[in-house]
Parts: C-alpha cells; sequence; structure tokens
C-alpha cells in the first residue's frame, strides 16, 4: 500500500510540472520512502526553479549556509540573495573567515527553514565569486541596508553566485521535491 502511495504522489509531482519537463524520471527509494524525481529540464524551468528557491530563501529571511574549514564544518547564519543577469547571488565580506572558506572549497549548502518550523529547503551547489562590477553595483541597489558596510568597489565586498544547484523542498507533511537549476 506504501509502494502505491508513493507512486501516486510520484505521478503526481510529475504531472505538476507540466510540459515544462522535457523529460521525467521517477524512482521510488523504498527504504527511506523517499520520492525522487530526476528530470531533464528546459532554460525556462531551470530559471523558474532559480525563482522559486529565492522566494523561498526571501519568504525564510534568514537562512543558514554551511561551508567546510579543513576537515571541520562550520555553519553561519545569511538574510540577502538577489537574482542578476539569471544569477542566484549571496554576499559577503572577503576579510570573512566564510568567504576564504568559499575560495578553498566552493561547494556548500545552505538550510532555510520557514517560521511555521514544519518546512525547510536544503539548497546546495558550487558558488562562483564574480567580480563584475555592475553585479555589486545591482545588489546594493536592491540591498541599500548594506551601503553602510560595502561598496561596490571597496576591494571587500565579494558577490558569488550558485551553479549546479539542487534544491531540495521538505516537510513533515509531504515527499521531499527536488528541483535543480
Amino acid at each position: 500500500m506504501k509502494r502505491i502511495l508513493f507512486v501516486f504522489a510520484a505521478f503526481a509531482t510529475l504531472a505538476a510540472f507540466g510540459n515544462k519537463t522535457i523529460a521525467a524520471e521517477t524512482e521510488i527509494n523504498e527504504l527511506s520512502n523517499e520520492v525522487v524525481i530526476n528530470e531533464s529540464t528546459s532554460q525556462e524551468t531551470m530559471q523558474e526553479n532559480m525563482q522559486e528557491v529565492q522566494a523561498y530563501l526571501k519568504e525564510c529571511g534568514a537562512f543558514f549556509i554551511a561551508t567546510v574549514d579543513g576537515d571541520q564544518p562550520r555553519v553561519r547564519p545569511f538574510g540577502v540573495s538577489e537574482i542578476i543577469n539569471g544569477r542566484l547571488y549571496i554576499l559577503t565580506g572577503k576579510v570573512k573567515d566564510v568567504y576564504k572558506q568559499m575560495v578553498a572549497n566552493g561547494k556548500f549548502e545552505i538550510c532555510a527553514l520557514k517560521k511555521s518550523g514544519s518546512e525547510w529547503m536544503r539548497l546546495s551547489g558550487t558558488l562562483v565569486g564574480d567580480e563584475t562590477l555592475a553585479v555589486k553595483e545591482e545588489f546594493l541597489r536592491r540591498n541599500p541596508g548594506l551601503k553602510a558596510m560595502y561598496k561596490a568597489d571597496d576591494g571587500n565586498m565579494a558577490v558569488l553566485y550558485i551553479t549546479n544547484a539542487t534544491a531540495r523542498f521538505c516537510s513533515f507533511a509531504a515527499p521531499e521535491r527536488k528541483v535543480q537549476f
């Protein structure tokens, strides 16, 4: 019965993607009862996925990013992200340890928890630095409160975009849903 319910949930999830999905394959992991959706996505779907992730981060307010310092995991709160020129960016300072960790190993994971406490998103991928002045200026234009800490040309402001991203939307009430961009 569980298998039937999970297959039904998988097909319902696939149906929700509508014609945005070029090809999709669903597999059931019986050990964890997790529905996993592997899909080849169009550029348009990838942008929609990125926008969904961005909206989720904004709704949560603060989110937590995990990096690695040698063999020690490090986690700290972040509060801003922006989509600029089709890329999802975060911002930090180059003098911070977190930036040094990101440069040494671009792999990361973000966890964002909704205020209800029963829904969360895990986002993993690779961070890539971007020194484009126009991107930094746009980030500050959209987040004027950061102007007290950063200037686009101060040599400290670091904007990094997310690539090879997988977002997992989780809750206590529904199977995990996964999107990529």
